[in-house]
């Protein structure tokens, strides 16, 4: 087996990449760098093509324009991981097993050729020991059962179909495989989404322990605060995060919040003032530049001398507008764009009048509920690792999942319940049409108002939105039912930094009653309502 030579210098670079889709421009001339030894946290508003990026990077995708140099070996971690037709677990963790595996025999083999007089022998076992050695070959077995064990799927049969497995459960065994065969150069898109705080944890250590290349994209807040080195962000900003219109800080992800906040004060300051001057010049254009001398008329016997001072006025004139027209013309060339008004959340999530009372629920294999009482306008934090129930607790209160044991009782007009893996059945309807369809006509906002659409994505097919445009808009679905109760699973899943901020916000001051369930840390930490914790 030939293996190429693991060189822990190689760094990932893409400089200029761009991808489009028909007429749909992506990405337009982004720029990467991601040094071993230094994770990356990548960052940007949903649909700003942080997983066509990933793809580009992973080299799954070839990006239209632009160059890609990468490691030789790579570990790329989907939204929503591929898995071979027919795999199983067994199957998964043996095909990232077999080349480590194979490295350790064939150093035996070699080994005990290392006396001989061929010299390729000796340049074989050193490239095989260095390779065997960058991916900890010898300690693989140990890694894949702690990997299994730490990311919550020790309890699965390994002989159990990928295909019958939770969304969760794919990412963390694409998660593990990764993990178990450490690669030069690892991609993370959304790593944190179905993990618990165990798994949370364990993934910190590997990110921090890793002396390659990495980069993640990530909404979690604590995640990247402990992980990321540099953060690149996508979303377009007119001096960008250096100053300089660039898109990578160097520094974690609260020295990058903060310097962000400031990026968008000095375009803002910046922005108006070149309007103001914009509207000075332009008004002097029209009075001022052409106003030289005093209005009046010539005496008698000086005609000719106030021709020859009316042809130098109506010079110095036209000098005069031909100067402010220059610099309007400058200011034109690099004129500042506006700011774009963030898509903000600030709608009430839940107002009406619910209560919630559950006894002795059972739900084998799935959930267990001893006692829960949620009374008018209490909100309710769900916490627990993975496979504790909690998502399998949101579906019967919601009257998905029927509880054959327990006494479930749900007084609610209307009940709006958001589950983690959204879905939506005609994905060649617009955003707006899916939306219309489904709160119907009568008294609901447009779905443009509610701060969770952009504008620009409105007409889009809802097949190319990315996974957090599409929560966004199940989420605009729900709000505009106006419920009385609200079940919300993971809402801070693959939506963007500010709308999880705004959604915090939105929770803490709705009237109604809601029940959320997460492993969002930042969120955890600031709550202050009663936590439920399943185990």
């Amino acid at each position: 087996m030939s293996l190429p030579v693991p060189d822990p210098a190689i760094s990932l670079v893409a400089r200029d990449v761009s991808r489009h889709f028909g007429d749909r421009t992506v990405l337009d001339g982004v720029d990467l760098v991601a040094n071993p030894g230094e994770p990356v946290g990548l960052v940007g508003e949903n649909g700003a093509g942080k997983s066509t990026l990933m793809r580009l990077l992973a080299g799954v995708d070839e990006p239209d324009a632009g160059t890609i140099a990468r490691p030789d070996d790579v570990g790329h971690l989907g939204q929503e991981p591929d898995f071979a037709p027919g795999a199983t677990i067994h199957t998964v963790l043996a095909e990232v097993l077999a080349p480590l595996h194979d490295a350790v025999a064939r150093l035996e083999v070699l080994a005990a050729r290392l006396g001989s007089d061929d010299p390729d022998v000796a340049l074989e076992y050193a490239v095989q020991l260095a390779w065997a050695e960058h991916h900890e070959a010898w300690d693989a077995d140990r890694r894949a059962q702690l990997a299994a064990a730490r990311l919550g799927l020790r309890h699965l049969d390994r002989s159990r179909p990928v295909d019958t497995l939770s969304g969760g459960e794919r990412t963390r065994l694409a998660l593990a495989a990764i993990i178990t065969r450490r690669p030069e150069c690892v991609l993370l898109d959304e790593p944190t989404n179905h993990l618990d705080d165990e798994a949370m944890a364990f993934l910190e250590e590997f990110v921090a322990g890793s002396t390659g290349v990495v980069v993640v994209a990530s909404h979690d807040r604590v995640f990247l605060d402990n992980t990321a080195a540099v953060v690149v962000d996508l979303d377009p900003t007119h001096f960008g995060v250096d100053g300089e219109g660039g898109t990578r800080f160097v520094g974690d992800f609260t020295a990058y919040l903060a310097e962000q906040r400031r990026a968008r004060r000095r375009w803002e300051t910046a922005f108006l003032a070149q309007r103001e001057e914009l509207h000075a010049l332009r008004r002097a254009e029209k009075t001022t530049a052409r106003t030289v001398a005093h209005d009046r008329g010539p005496r008698d016997n000086d005609k000719h001398i106030d021709n020859f001072k009316g042809a130098k006025v109506a010079r110095t004139v036209a000098r005069r507008v031909h100067n402010v027209e220059r610099r309007i013309e400058r200011i034109e060339r690099v004129e500042i764009p506006k700011p774009p008004r963030p898509l903000t959340f600030g709608e009430t999530l839940a107002a009406g009048v619910a209560t919630v009372l559950v006894r002795g629920l059972e739900v084998p294999g799935r959930v267990s509920v001893e006692q829960l009482r949620v009374d008018v306008g209490e909100h309710l934090l769900v916490t627990g690792p993975n496979g504790s129930g909690k998502s399998s607790l949101l579906a019967v209160l919601a009257g998905e999942l029927a509880a054959p044991r327990g006494d479930v009782q749900v007084r609610a007009r209307r009940i709006g319940y958001l589950p983690q893996e959204v879905t939506f059945g005609e994905p060649q309807l617009s955003a707006k049409e899916v939306y219309a369809a489904a709160v119907g006509g009568g008294d609901v906002p447009p779905l443009g108002e509610l701060g969770l659409v952009h504008p620009r994505e409105l007409g889009k097919p809802v097949g190319v939105l990315s996974v957090g445009q599409q929560r966004r808009l199940a989420l605009a679905v729900v709000v505009a039912s106006r419920p009385d109760l609200l079940l919300l699973d993971e809402p801070t899943n693959h939506i963007s930094l500010a709308l999880a901020a705004d959604l915090e916000e939105a929770m803490g001051r709705s009237a109604g009653a809601v029940v959320v369930t997460s492993h969002d840390r930042w969120l955890r930490r600031r709550w202050k309502g009663p936590v439920l914790a399943l185990r």
